[in-house]
């Protein structure tokens, strides 16, 4: 049975959970090593604890194992359409490698779900890529469906969304 804990990141573990969503974001995307934080992650705490974003952690005996987020989609894919409807952007989702394979991202996806529902939102977006392992097939079990692949052969970027209404 599992023993870990969800519950929203708290301002006390905002630095931990930036070095640890840091660290796992340079280690899939070797490519961003020199890349300085992301605007969600540099404004941490308006983005996601004063703003209209989540952010939630997975904890297993005081230990952070696992993070997921979202935050308000900022119509940078011109493809999609999302303007007439409030979407927020599913992201961040790691888990750390022994806690994979369990159902913890699921779960913590779950209560992220939840929480966008409770917030009134109608679609969740995310984008992944099938370099990877698992990620797209993962989304299609929680319900997302495909709605574009970009032709860039490097990236092919996969946009995904879920309906909520």
């Amino acid at each position: 049975m599992p023993n870990w804990t969800l519950q929203p990141v708290t301002r006390d573990a905002t630095a931990e959970v930036l070095a640890f969503v840091d660290s796992a974001r340079r280690q899939l995307f070797p490519m961003l090593a020199n890349a300085p934080l992301p605007r969600d992650l540099a404004q941490f705490a308006e983005t996601y604890l004063e703003g209209e974003g989540c952010f939630l952690e997975a904890r297993d005996g005081g230990r952070l194992v696992a993070v997921i987020g979202y935050l308000p989609y900022d119509h940078r894919f011109s493809q999609l359409d999302y303007h007439a409807e409030q979407v927020v952007e599913v992201v961040r989702l790691f888990v750390l490698p022994a806690y994979r394979r369990h159902g913890l991202a699921a779960a913590l996806f779950s209560a992220l779900r939840e929480r966008a529902v409770q917030a009134g939102i109608g679609c969740l977006y995310l984008h992944t890529h099938p370099f990877l392992p698992g990620a797209i097939a993962f989304w299609e079990r929680q319900g997302f469906a495909v709605v574009d692949v970009e032709p860039d052969p490097l990236w092919q970027t996969t946009h995904m969304q879920l309906r909520l209404r």
